[in-house]
This record gives C-alpha cells, sequence and structure tokens, in this order.
C-alpha cells in the first residue's frame, strides 16, 4: 500500500483501501459495462414517445374516388382537386375535403367533381404510410381537436420523470443505489412492455406517466455507482462514456422506429431486454459509499476483497481493515454527535441563503438557465421529427450530434472556462435556432445542418451547466440547490412536447422561442462568477464572494465529476 498504517494508523480512509485494490482494472471496467446498460433502457424511456405517440401525414378519404382508405394512395393525380392543400412544403389537408358534386358515373374524379368553395370534416382517412402505426391511428385521435392528447404524452412523460426525481432519492437512501437500479430497470421495463398492450387512450397516459417514474431514474443511479469505485482522474472520462452512450442508444431508438413501425410492436423489442439485464445487473455491487454512510464497513471490506481479487491484487491486510474499521467508527460518531449539537437545518441554511440578494439572483439565474436547456434540449430533439425529409434519419442525426461536445466539453471548459463556455453554447444554440426561421429553412440540407448546430451546441450547454451548478453554490447546500434546478429545468421538458400546439397558432413561434430564450439566458449567464481554478466554496459567505476569488483549486477530484441529460 501506498501509505502504510504505520505511518497513518489512525487515518486510513476508503481511497487508501480503493488504491490498494486498484483503482481501475478488470472488475472497475466489467461494472461501467454493465451499468451502461440502464442508461440506454433511459435513453429508450425517455423518448420512445416520440414515435409511439408521434404524428401522422394523413387526408380525408374520397368515397366517392377510391375504394378502400387501406388500398388507397395518399397522393394520387386527382388530389388537388378534392381536398385543400396547406403549409410548405404542401401537404393535404388532414381533415377536410371538398363537398362532392353529385354524378351519374361513379369514381371519375377531376376538379369539375368537387365544390371547392364548400369545405365538409371527415372521419375516415388515408394514411402516406399505411404500415406505421402509433396512437394516432389506434386511438383515433386525429384531427386538430385531439391534437392536445398527443402532445400531452410527452408532458406527461416528463411530469412523470419529475416525480421521479423526489421518489429514487428517498428509495435509494433507505434501500441503496442497486436495489434501486434493480427495481427501476425491472418495474419501468415490465411497465412499457405492459403499456404496447393497452387497449385506449386513458390506459396508455396512465402507464406512460407511471413508466417514466421507474424508467427515467436509472440513469442517475448507474451514473453514481459508475463513479463509486473509479479514481478522481478517470471519473471524468467514465462521465463522457456515459453521455456518448446515452447519445448512442437514442440513435439506436431511431434506428429500431425506422424497424418496427407499429409503436406495440416497438415497444416490445425496446424494453425487453430491460427485463433480461435484471439477472446481469444484480452482480453489480452496492455503492460503498452508501455502505459506510449505514455504518456496514464489514460489506465495504467484502466488496473491496472482491475488487481485490478480480484485479489480480493480494487480499487488503488485516491490520489495514482494523485501523479502517476504527477511524469510520470514530468519524460516525463524531457525525452523531455534530447533528445532535450545532449543526444547522436546511431550512436555516435557507433562511440565511434568503438575507443575501446577490446568492438569491444567482439561484433564479440558474433555475432559468436549467428550465431553458431543458426546453430547448427536449424542444430541438422532438422537433426533428417535423423537419423535411425523412423524420428517422434526422432523428438519428440530431441525437448523434450530442456526441462532438460529450467528447471535447473537457478540453472546451479547461481552454475557456465555464462561463464563456455556457454563455458561448447558449448564445451559439440560440442564434442557430432563430437563422432556422429565415430563408436559409428552404433550403432542406442547411435547414436540417442549423438543427444539427443548434441541438450540438446546446448540449455542451446542458453537459456544462451540471459541473457550473455544482461550483457556484456552497458545499451544505450544493446537493440541494442541484435538485432545485433540476426540478425547475423539468418544467422546460414538460413545455417542449406542447410545441406542436404553438405552432398551430403560428408556425414559427416554436423555433422563435427556443432561440430567444437561450439567447438571454446566454447573456444573463455573464451574472455568473467563472469558477474555473477557483476553490469550490464550502460556506454562504464565500459562495457570495466567488466573483472575487480566484484561487487555484486543490481538490481536482470534485471538480468535472457531475453530468447527465437531465
Amino acid at each position: 500500500m501506498s501509505k502504510s498504517p504505520a505511518s497513518a494508523p489512525d487515518r486510513v480512509e476508503l481511497d487508501d483501501l480503493l488504491e490498494e485494490v486498484g483503482h481501475f482494472g478488470p472488475f472497475q471496467l466489467w461494472q461501467c459495462t454493465l451499468l451502461l446498460l440502464p442508461v440506454i433502457f433511459t435513453a429508450f424511456s425517455n423518448l420512445c414517445y416520440v414515435f409511439t405517440a408521434g404524428d401522422l401525414h394523413y387526408r380525408c378519404h374520397i368515397p366517392a374516388c377510391e375504394n378502400a382508405s387501406t388500398t388507397a394512395l395518399y397522393t394520387p393525380d386527382w388530389l388537388r382537386g378534392a381536398v385543400p392543400f396547406h403549409g410548405k412544403p404542401e401537404l393535404p389537408a388532414k381533415c377536410d375535403r371538398y363537398h362532392v358534386i353529385p354524378a351519374s358515373e361513379d369514381f371519375v374524379c377531376d376538379a369539375a367533381r368537387f365544390n371547392q368553395s364548400a369545405i365538409e370534416r371527415c372521419s375516415e382517412f388515408v394514411y402516406a404510410d399505411p404500415t406505421e402505426r402509433t396512437i394516432v391511428n389506434d386511438f383515433n385521435l386525429t384531427c386538430e381537436e385531439n391534437l392536445w392528447k398527443v402532445t400531452l404524452v410527452g408532458t406527461v412523460h416528463s411530469i412523470g420523470q419529475f416525480v421521479s426525481l423526489a421518489m429514487s432519492g428517498i428509495i435509494s437512501d433507505r434501500f441503496g443505489r442497486r436495489w434501486t437500479l434493480l427495481l427501476c430497470v425491472g418495474v419501468g421495463a415490465v411497465l412499457a412492455i405492459i403499456r404496447s398492450f393497452a387497449a385506449s387512450y386513458g390506459a396508455f397516459i396512465t402507464l406512460e406517466f407511471v413508466e417514466a417514474m421507474f424508467g427515467s431514474t436509472s440513469y442517475t443511479t448507474a451514473f453514481i455507482l459508475s463513479l463509486e469505485l473509479v479514481e478522481p482522474r478517470l471519473r471524468v472520462i467514465v462521465k463522457s462514456v456515459i453521455l456518448v452512450a446515452y447519445a448512442l442508444a437514442e440513435a439506436v431508438l431511431g434506428l429500431l422506429a425506422m424497424t418496427f413501425r407499429d409503436w406495440r410492436t416497438l415497444s416490445i423489442v425496446l424494453f425487453v431486454p430491460g427485463v433480461l439485464s435484471i439477472p446481469l445487473l444484480y452482480t453489480t455491487v452496492e455503492s460503498v459509499r452508501w455502505l459506510l454512510t449505514k455504518d456496514r464497513q464489514s460489506d465495504v471490506v467484502n466488496i473491496l476483497q472482491r475488487v481485490a481479487k478480480a484485479n489480480g491484487r493480494p487480499p487488503l491486510p488485516n491490520s489495514t481493515l482494523d485501523e479502517f474499521y476504527l477511524h469510520q467508527r470514530a468519524k460516525l460518531d463524531a457525525e452523531q454527535a455534530t447533528d445532535g449539537g450545532k449543526r444547522k437545518s436546511f431550512l436555516q441554511l435557507v433562511g440565511e441563503t434568503c438575507q443575501h440578494r446577490r446568492l438569491l439572483l444567482r439561484i433564479a439565474n440558474c433555475a432559468f438557465c436549467w428550465f431553458t436547456n431543458a426546453m430547448v434540449y427536449y424542444g430541438l430533439t422532438l422537433n426533428s421529427v417535423t423537419l423535411a425529409g425523412d423524420k428517422y434519419s434526422n432523428f438519428i442525426f440530431i441525437t448523434l450530434a450530442e456526441i462532438p461536445p460529450s467528447l471535447a466539453i473537457n478540453f472546451i471548459l479547461n481552454r475557456f472556462g465555464r462561463r464563456k463556455t455556457q454563455c458561448g453554447s447558449l448564445l451559439l444554440s440560440g442564434l442557430f435556432c432563430l437563422l432556422a426561421l429565415t430563408a436559409l429553412k428552404d433550403i432542406t440540407w442547411l435547414n436540417v445542418s442549423l438543427f444539427l448546430m443548434s441541438k450540438m451546441a446546446i448540449s455542451l450547454s446542458f453537459s456544462t451547466l451540471y459541473i457550473y451548478t455544482a461550483e457556484i453554490f456552497p458545499t451544505n447546500l450544493r446537493q440541494s440547490f442541484i435538485s432545485f434546478c433540476s426540478m425547475v429545468g423539468r418544467f422546460g421538458s414538460m413545455l417542449a412536447p406542447q410545441m406542436p400546439l404553438l405552432q398551430t397558432l403560428w408556425a414559427p413561434l416554436p423555433m422563435v422561442l427556443f432561440g430567444s430564450v437561450a439567447v438571454l439566458s446566454g447573456i444573463l449567464i455573464l451574472e455568473f462568477p467563472e469558477t474555473t481554478g477557483v476553490t469550490l466554496p464550502n460556506t454562504l459567505e464565500e459562495a457570495i464572494e466567488l466573483h472575487s476569488r480566484r484561487q487555484r483549486s486543490s481538490d481536482g477530484a470534485e471538480k468535472g465529476s457531475y453530468s447527465s441529460p437531465g
């Protein structure tokens, strides 16, 4: 062991034992690989509704001109005389058709056969792709009056994610990270499979909410477990791998949706592997740091002995373990004594925070930034399927755009700093959204390119935001404020699925909203202090004075170890 017990007999820490068993060997590699499975299933859970509840291209069935709607062509030559056309590119109206003028001969269709000054509604439809099935044609959610039911699916999913933030914390603190992971992956997958057999919209939307409560929780738990047995300098690499795995999983979702056009089949294909993965995930180990908080040092040692054996290291010496037990026991006793005495409650700390105007404005600014990032990030992903061209290919390209910033984030942060990166990425994302409203939108490849660049910029912003938020708040309130800002961000992800409704009011409105809010948030970020190379604040006073502090941080392990797609 690099630091023998004799040199510090009363200070054997967990990190000392981790160094002895090997910071990153075959054991940690296998664990981190297994824990990518929940990350993949979370990506499926978070965006599956883009295709299961996706809107479709359809138009009115014209009985006077065609036989069965199942065999009719979507755009026959005579269609412009039979139904109105709207939009750019022009598409046939979904639920309106011109009044048919009675004729002696059936199935002879031209403009003279229809009264184009009289429009009527229809209840039978011809679909552009008869093989494509979503809840729209399964539950008869056609026409503008049912659009809110379709967009509500994504919002309900985000509400389920919102509830899961509190639920996962309670479960994991009480029962442990590993059991929380098994519960969420297993129950979430089972609920998603049951949802694929839903016979009504009510049953579907209920299962969508409950599945999100479980299926969206596994990401954070897997992320924490992945970092537990990895040395600090490798945490940044693990974080980047997880982000890349998440983006690749989103792209795989697009490929599977392209292959399996029936939403029920797609759900089964996506989530059956989640059930099958439970035996593999059962072989993962519990969070050693959580075990220490529960005074279960013997379980920690058993895990570390397994790590040492798998990594080809000798067993931990008994003398070292004895000193470790004594030191951990002494730390727990000291913490309990502090809890019963001088430590302030969370409400007291929040009360003190409210007395500082600068910190209150920082919290509000940070919460708005989370809202912006979530709304633009999910909004662009959802809107990708409405772009000109193949919606599946567009979705795949938009999700793959997250990979370059995920790989480059640490170089960019170290080169340009937190504030410039956060501000610049938001401004660029907003600018690209607004450019997509100009004449450039008429050039298909350029419009898709603007979407891709905007998604890359907001992905970089979102990844930076996790790190930045952790560095601008004091230690005793850091986790609480991160959770608060993340919960505010969920309101952005709840709003994003409603963009199709706003689009019916004014087609450019969603992109105007994304662009203007991103630019505004980017400007407001300039009020944040720069935290690159600055010691993390431990008290309210240190957090308030971050604007003037430029000390080099001695705790590089804590920096750069936070990240998630939200």
